[in-house]
C-alpha cells in the first residue's frame, strides 16, 4: 500500500512524516525556522521560511522513501496565524502575524467595549481576543502597509503551504473557524464580520471539506511528486482526529507548552459558553463535526520556567521522576498563570502564584505542584465542558510531551475519575492529517478503519487519594488568589 505524507507546520518548525496504512511512521524530517519579535508582544514569522521548511522536509522524506508510492499529502498547522501574499507573484506582502501576537489587544478591548463580542460569540463560537486572525488581518490592512487589491490573498498557514505546493487558494472549516471571520453554522465567511474588520471577501480562501482533493502538487517544487494534497486540519483538531475521537463525548488533551482539551460534540453545538470555545473539528463528506475546546495557556511552560527561570531542575526530563519522588506537594499549590489564565476563566490579568510554602517544602514538592497544576487545570476545563454540553466524559486520551510522565497521567486519572489513555504514537497531529488525506485516497475506507490503527500504550485507571477533595479546594483557593492579584499590567 502507498504511504501518506503529513506536513505538520508548527510554531517553531515544520516536520514531514510518512505514515503507512497500519499507522506506523516510515520516514521523518524536521526543520526549525526563525522567530521574530520586532516589539514586545509582537511575534512574526517569515512565510518563506515556513515554505522552505515544508519543501525541504518533504524532499528529505521522499529521498528516504526511495521510490515508494505516495498516495497523497495531508497538512496540519499552527492555527490563527495570518499570512498575506500576492496571487500574481506568490510573494508574501508582510511577515506572518503569529497566533501568540498580542499587538491587537487594545483593539479587542475597544470592540468589546462597543458591544461587539456577543455577535462574535454567536457567529464564530470564539471570544474576542487577539489570539484569533481577524484583528491581525485588520491591523495589516490598516497599519501594516498591506493594500487591498484583487491579487491579495489571505490564509492561515495551511492555505499558504497549500498555495506553495499546488497554486490553489483554499482552506477547510477547522482552520476557517479560528479566523473570527467564519460563520460556523452557515459554513461560510460572514459578510457582517468581514465588513466590521474591513476584510474584502476577495482575499479569502475557498473553504472546502477537510478530506478531499485540494489540488495536485507541482513536481518542480515538491521533490518530483505529482500527488494530491487531500487532507487539512488545524493542529488541535487533527490531534482529536488522530486520537480517533470520532463519537460525541470522546475527548483528548494535548500537553505542550500550553494544553488544549477538545471534546467531540457531534453534528450540533450548544450556545456559546463563557471561557470555552466552540469550533469545527472537521468536515467529512456532507457532515460537519463540532468540538468544544478549552485552551490552557501554561502547562509545560511552567516546567520550562522552573528550569530556566528558577533553576530548580537542569532539564525538563527531570520533572517526571522528581515529581514522582514525593507522594504529594506537602501542601504547596502552584497556579501557573504566567501569561494570565485561559479556559475556563479566560482572565488575562491573573498572575502566577505559589502558595502554601513551609520550611518542609522542597524542590521536588514545587515540581510536583507544577505537574499537578496541569491536571487541575485540565479537570476544570473538562468539568466546564461537561456542564455546558450535558456530555459525560468516559475517558481522556492524552498526547504531547508532558504526557510521557506517568505521574501526570495517573494524577489526571485520579482527579477526573476516568481512565486516561496514552497511545503508542504520540504524533497525533501528524496522524490526524494523514488519516484525513488517506481517507480521501482510499488508504482507509472510513474513520472506523483509521481508528483501528490507533493503539494504546498504557491506561491509567483512577486511584483517587482520600484527601482529593481537600486538595482540589486548595487549588481553587489558589486560583482565586492568582485572579485577585490586581495591578496595572501591559500585555507582553
Amino acid at each position: 500500500m502507498a504511504v501518506v505524507l503529513a506536513i505538520d507546520a508548527g510554531t517553531t518548525g515544520v516536520r514531514t512524516v510518512a505514515i503507512d496504512a497500519a499507522g506506523a511512521r516510515r520516514a521523518y524530517a524536521y526543520r526549525e525556522f526563525a522567530q521574530h519579535f520586532p516589539q514586545p508582544g509582537w511575534v512574526e514569522h517569515d512565510p518563506l521560511d515556513i515554505r522552505d521548511a515544508a519543501l525541504g522536509t518533504l524532499a528529505e522524506v521522499v529521498r528516504a522513501l526511495d521510490g515508494e508510492a505516495v498516495a497523497g499529502i495531508g497538512i496540519t498547522n499552527q492555527r490563527e496565524t495570518v499570512v498575506v501574499w500576492d496571487r500574481d507573484t506568490g510573494a508574501p506582502r508582510h511577515r506572518a502575524l503569529v497566533w501568540q501576537d498580542r499587538r491587537t489587544a487594545a483593539r479587542c478591548t475597544e470592540l468589546r467595549d462597543a458591544g461587539v463580542e456577543p455577535l462574535v460569540r454567536a457567529t464564530t463560537g470564539l471570544v474576542l481576543d487577539p489570539y484569533f486572525s481577524a484583528t491581525k488581518l485588520e491591523w495589516l490592512l490598516r497599519e501594516g502597509g498591506v493594500t487591498a487589491s484583487p491579487s491579495l490573498a489571505f490564509g492561515t498557514v495551511d492555505s499558504w503551504i497549500l498555495w506553495c505546493l499546488t497554486g490553489e487558494h483554499a482552506t477547510e472549516p477547522s482552520n476557517a473557524s479560528r479566523t473570527m471571520l467564519f460563520d460556523i453554522d452557515a459554513l461560510d465567511w460572514s459578510d457582517e464580520l468581514c465588513a466590521m474588520f474591513g476584510v474584502p471577501r476577495s482575499c479569502l480562501p475557498e473553504v472546502r471539506p477537510s478530506s478531499g482533493r485540494f489540488g495536485l502538487t507541482d513536481p518542480a517544487r515538491v521533490a518530483g511528486l505529482r500527488v494530491p494534497v487531500c487532507g487539512i486540519a488545524g493542529d488541535q483538531q487533527a490531534a482529536l482526529f488522530g486520537q480517533a475521537c470520532f463519537t460525541p463525548g470522546m475527548s483528548k488533551n494535548t500537553y505542550g507548552t500550553g494544553s488544549f482539551v477538545l471534546v467531540n460534540l457531534g453534528t450540533s453545538h450548544p450556545e456559546p459558553v463563557g471561557g470555552l470555545l466552540t469550533t469545527i473539528a472537521w468536515h467529512l463528506d456532507d457532515e460537519v463535526t463540532y468540538a468544544m475546546e478549552g485552551s490552557i495557556f501554561v502547562t509545560g511552560a511552567a516546567i520550562q520556567w522552573l528550569r530556566d527561570g528558577l533553576g530548580l531542575i537542569g532539564s525538563s526530563a527531570e520533572a517526571g521522576p522528581l515529581a514522582a519522588s514525593v507522594p504529594d506537594t506537602h501542601g504547596a499549590v502552584f497556579v501557573p498563570a504566567l501569561t494570565g489564565l485561559g479556559s475556563p476563566w479566560w482572565d488575562p490579568y491573573a498572575r502566577g502564584a505559589i502558595l502554601g510554602l513551609t520550611r518542609g517544602t522542597s524542590r521536588a514538592h514545587l515540581v510536583r505542584a507544577a505537574v499537578e497544576a496541569m491536571a487541575w487545570q485540565t479537570a476544570d476545563v473538562v468539568d466546564a465542558i461537561c456542564e455546558a454540553t450535558d456530555l459525560a466524559i468516559s475517558e481522556l486520551r492524552v498526547d504531547g510531551g508532558a504526557s510521557a510522565m506517568d505521574v501526570l497521567c495517573q494524577f489526571q486519572a485520579d482527579v477526573l475519575g476516568v481512565t486516561v489513555r496514552r497511545p503508542f504514537v504520540q504524533e497525533t497531529t501528524v496522524l490526524g492529517a494523514a488519516y484525513l488525506a488517506g481517507l480521501a485516497e482510499g488508504v482507509w475506507s472510513s474513520p472506523a478503519e483509521a481508528a483501528a490503527a490507533w493503539r494504546e500504550e498504557v491506561a491509567f485507571a483512577p486511584q483517587p487519594p482520600p484527601d482529593l477533595d481537600e486538595r482540589r479546594a486548595q487549588w481553587h483557593r489558589g486560583v482565586d488568589r492568582a485572579r485577585g492579584w490586581a495591578f496595572d499590567v501591559v500585555d507582553d
